[in-house]
C-alpha cells in the first residue's frame, strides 16, 4: 500500500493583491501629503486695503517718508505720523483729482509699515498710479 502522494505541491503565497494594496497606499500618501515647510520663518506682513484702478494724468504729487516714519507732502512736513493727518494733507493738495501721479519717496531706513501705511492711504483715497522713487546704485570705481 502506497501512502505517499504522487505529486508534491509546494505551498506559495499570492502577493499580487498585496502589491496592489501597497501601491494604492503609496499613491494615497503622495497625493494627500503637502511638501511645504511650515513654521520655519514667521513674517508679520503689513496690512493694506484694495486699491482701485483709474487712468492717470497731471502733475505729480510727492509724498516722502522719513527715517523716523514721518510724512512730507510736497516738501511740507506733517504735524504727526497718523494716517488721518496724511489723508487730510493729500486731500488738501490733490483736491478731487484722483488721476494725479503720486511719487512715493521713502528713506532706505524707514520702516516697512510706514511706507505701506502711506501706500494704503493713497489707495483708499483712489490714487491709482503710485511711483516709488529710487536712486541708481553707483558701481565701484565710477563717479
Amino acid at each position: 500500500m502506497n501512502l505517499k502522494p504522487r505529486r508534491h505541491e509546494e505551498p506559495e503565497i499570492n502577493v499580487v493583491s498585496l502589491i496592489d494594496v501597497v501601491l494604492l497606499l503609496v499613491v494615497f500618501f503622495i497625493l494627500s501629503s503637502r511638501f511645504t515647510d511650515e513654521g520655519r520663518l514667521h513674517v508679520h506682513l503689513p496690512h493694506a486695503s484694495a486699491v482701485p484702478s483709474e487712468k492717470v494724468s497731471g502733475e505729480p504729487l510727492v509724498v516722502s517718508v522719513t527715517q523716523q516714519g514721518g510724512y512730507l507732502v510736497n516738501g511740507r512736513e506733517l504735524i504727526n505720523t497718523s494716517p488721518e493727518t496724511l489723508r487730510a494733507a493729500l486731500l488738501k493738495e490733490a483736491g478731487t483729482n484722483r488721476a494725479i501721479r503720486i511719487t512715493l519717496r521713502a528713506d532706505a531706513r524707514a520702516t516697512h509699515q510706514s511706507v505701506i501705511t502711506a501706500m494704503d492711504v493713497l489707495g483708499r483715497l483712489g490714487f491709482s498710479e503710485v511711483n516709488v522713487a529710487t536712486v541708481k546704485e553707483e558701481t565701484a570705481g565710477k563717479p
